[in-house]
């Protein structure tokens, strides 16, 4: 049993912490936050002898833990992964795994000089109903037109129209519509196709500098796939992927439910596996598969580099600078 580490005591460390349990691969024995009532009290339901920490450097350099998960604010992925992995553990980091390329190859640097695990939590790559989406694309022909909407309105957007300064809505935070929403529409279409030969992007930018929404162009040899995204704003629009034979949806690619297949001059044909109700449980069981087998994916870390490469270069194109770019 491996044993595991959190850092961030908020509602996704929770359901990470549920699914790692289910998997039967982890035991929760040590839990990060500022305040150690608040340590415990996270830890209560799972674990109550886990140990509480206030200090990351007194965390890493302990015995307590084998691998941590990561769910601070963007802006802290980068220090203390590295803090962790240079003292030997191994680290599920949420998604984006860093602010810009520059932290995230050095991370991976990191990774492989301490022979531990680096893994970014992008849940949907690991979906069994996004396995369908590859299985089933052959049927389409030759791809040409891609289309990946993810479009949901901020609950925190509010505030920050009311004048306060939400962490959504901060670059101090390395925070905005692309390195949250519009990350799942870059990794997956990175997940799918690859690094894009080149790339065009457009965002319309908040007083405090970070993309409300925005689009971008993603160019291959013979597919072009245009990404939406947006914090302001909803849409109920499915993934679309074109080929010569036929089209698929995808609707809601993030949880990846299940995909629809219409050949030309055919029915339309869904296509569904059953999938588990807390889907983090795949990511959690393709970590601890990685530390089992002692060694970190490298096509997992070529995937989290390449979304890292497009968003860099999306938010130069669009002009969102976080304090890490400097």
């Amino acid at each position: 049993m491996l044993r595991l580490a959190i850092i961030g005591t908020n509602w996704i460390t929770e359901r990470f912490v549920q699914a790692a349990l289910e998997v039967n691969e982890f035991e929760l024995t040590a839990v990060y936050s500022r305040d150690t009532g608040r340590a415990k009290a996270f830890a209560a339901p799972f674990n109550p002898q886990a140990i509480p920490f206030t200090d990351l450097e007194t965390m890493a350099k302990s015995d307590a833990f084998d691998a941590v998960y990561i769910a601070s604010p963007n802006s802290l992925h980068y220090e203390q992964s590295v803090l962790m992995l240079e003292n030997g553990k191994h680290v599920i980091c949420e998604k984006p795994v860093a602010s810009n390329i520059t932290q995230a190859e050095h991370m991976y640097q990191v990774a492989e000089q301490h022979n531990v695990v680096l893994f970014e939590a992008f849940k949907t790559e690991y979906l069994p109903n996004f396995q369908l989406i590859k299985d089933h694309l052959p049927q389409l022909g030759k791809l040409h037109k891609v289309s990946i909407h993810y479009c949901q309105y901020s609950s925190r957007y509010q505030r920050y129209l009311d004048g306060e300064n939400p962490n959504t809505f901060n670059p101090a935070f390395s925070n905005g519509s692309i390195m949250d929403i519009g990350f799942y529409c870059v990794s997956s279409a990175v997940a799918l196709f690859g690094e894009p030969e080149s790339i065009k992007a457009s965002a319309h930018l908040l007083e405090s500098g970070v993309d409300a929404h925005g689009s971008a162009i993603l160019a291959y040899p013979d597919v072009e796939v245009i990404i939406c995204h947006s914090k302001v704003s909803e849409s109920i629009l499915p993934t679309e992927i074109q080929g010569e034979e036929g089209v698929m949806l995808i609707p809601h690619i993030s949880e990846c439910d299940h995909v629809v297949v219409k050949l030309r001059g055919e029915e339309a044909v869904t296509y569904q596996v059953p999938q588990v109700d807390n889907t983090m449980a795949y990511e959690a069981q393709f970590f601890a598969d990685q530390i089992k087998q002692g060694k970190l994916c490298q096509k997992a870390k070529a995937r989290a580099l390449g979304v890292s490469r497009v968003i860099t270069e999306i938010r130069k194109q669009t002009g969102v600078v976080f304090p890490a770019d400097k």
